[in-house]
């Protein structure tokens, strides 16, 4: 047999005479049982007696405070934390789903249970929909603890969620942090390696025009190492400077034509065009969100890359857009030399090169550069390609709202 307890509004439970009765209804110790603090909003001592008994039989060892009134839920749950609140539904000078506007309002993560005498189904499912974990009916309470072990069991998975995603937060940060450390060493690096380069490169030419025929062939031969080794490294360090620079020559966005955008790349890139007599065509790209200076190089870069690359006809390049879902998919095709399967991903590394620089010129930075364009924008780049028979590069732009379904 249960003794009574004592049922004091607002204050906390306890059996009388400070101890656990004696008798089989009540189930081990606290060496064996799990503490749980709750909060009752209850204006009923039986219930708050027959809810607690329930609890402590399936092995809880329940410490309550038990309120009735909006003052006192407030009071309790601002200088107390709990681990559940049973609630009832109909209180004399209060709701008691009122609960969960006063949790929801202070940003507090405590599980909410009903517990009531009667409860119809849409009331019930309006309770929850608002965030209660659960209902329970007080002529069935052989539920409660199934209840309460799934709402705290929900309750852990939100705390780890949550800290999965604060640490994840913090990991991008750093990650963060670290590019940006990366790319202004890079940009200072190369920067400040570029004057004396500049010196190695004059005084080798000077060597070369001054005193070329004077010394022997060997010495000739060592002053175009030297010339045109410093030279290359000029050009190479100017590539990881231009590298460096993509994500830091700002990032205001616009939505920009992008047929204007190749436009301007033609124009830079007409010595080249009219030295190889290429064709490049393009017509209804769209208008895209995106860093126009930016685009300007990735645009420059593939179509550069399919004149460099050109086989013995004439280079015929076309340049198309067609938007699936909620990206645009663009596609710059050639028929060029083309490149192997397996080397379709090595060729968007940084200085990765598949010929050497006496059949092709440059140092392989500039698909690298355009990698980092396309993914800054929130998409991906990959090239179709066989050898012999021509490329089709293909990068992906997400559809923004600011640029809607409009095409040039």
């Amino acid at each position: 047999m249960i003794e009574s307890v004592d049922y004091v509004p607002g204050a906390a439970n306890c059996f009388v005479g400070d101890k656990p009765p004696a008798g089989p209804e009540f189930r081990g110790n606290k060496s064996d049982s799990t503490a749980l603090r709750a909060l009752l909003v209850e204006d009923n001592p039986d219930d708050v007696e027959l809810i607690t008994r329930s609890l402590r039989r399936s092995g809880y060892d329940v410490t309550s405070d038990v309120v009735q009134t909006a003052e006192d839920f407030a009071r309790q749950i601002h200088t107390n934390a709990y681990d559940i609140i049973l609630t009832d539904y109909n209180l004399p000078k209060w709701n008691g789903m009122a609960v969960l506007d006063v949790l929801s309002q202070d940003s507090l993560d405590v599980p909410v249970i009903l517990v009531s005498g009667s409860l119809g189904e849409v009331t019930a499912v309006e309770c929850i929909k608002r965030g209660a974990s659960d209902y329970v009916l007080k002529d069935n309470l052989s539920r409660l603890t199934a209840s309460v072990r799934r709402a705290l069991q929900e309750r852990q998975m939100r705390m780890d969620r949550k800290v999965d995603q604060e640490r994840l937060a913090r990991t991008v940060e750093e990650l963060a942090r670290s590019n940006r450390d990366l790319e202004q060493f890079a940009y200072i690096a190369s920067h400040d390696l570029q004057e004396p380069l500049r010196m190695v490169a004059a005084y080798t030419q000077l060597l070369a025009e001054r005193y070329r025929g004077s010394l022997d062939e060997t010495a000739d031969k060592y002053i175009d190492y030297a010339s045109n080794g410093a030279l290359r490294m000029q050009t190479l360090i100017r590539d990881l400077l231009a590298f460096s620079r993509v994500g830091r020559t700002g990032s205001a966005l616009k939505v920009v034509d992008c047929n204007a955008i190749v436009g301007q790349a033609l124009k830079n890139l007409q010595s080249a065009i009219r030295e190889s007599e290429a064709v490049v065509s393009y017509e209804r790209l769209p208008a895209v969100l995106c860093n126009s200076f930016q685009f300007l190089q990735l645009f420059q870069n593939l179509i550069g890359n399919a004149i460099k690359f050109r086989g013995s006809e004439k280079p015929a390049i076309d340049l198309s857009a067609a938007r699936t879902g909620s990206e645009w998919l663009f596609t710059v095709s050639d028929n060029g030399i083309g490149i192997e399967p397996e080397s379709a991903e090595v060729i968007f590394s940084v200085f990765k090169r598949l010929h050497t620089s006496s059949e092709y010129p440059g140092n392989g930075i500039g698909l690298a550069i355009s990698k980092k364009v396309v993914e800054q924008h929130g998409g991906k780049i990959w090239v179709e390609s066989t050898r012999g028979r021509g490329s089709n590069f293909k990068f992906t732009l997400p559809v923004s709202a600011e640029e809607g379904t409009q095409t040039q």
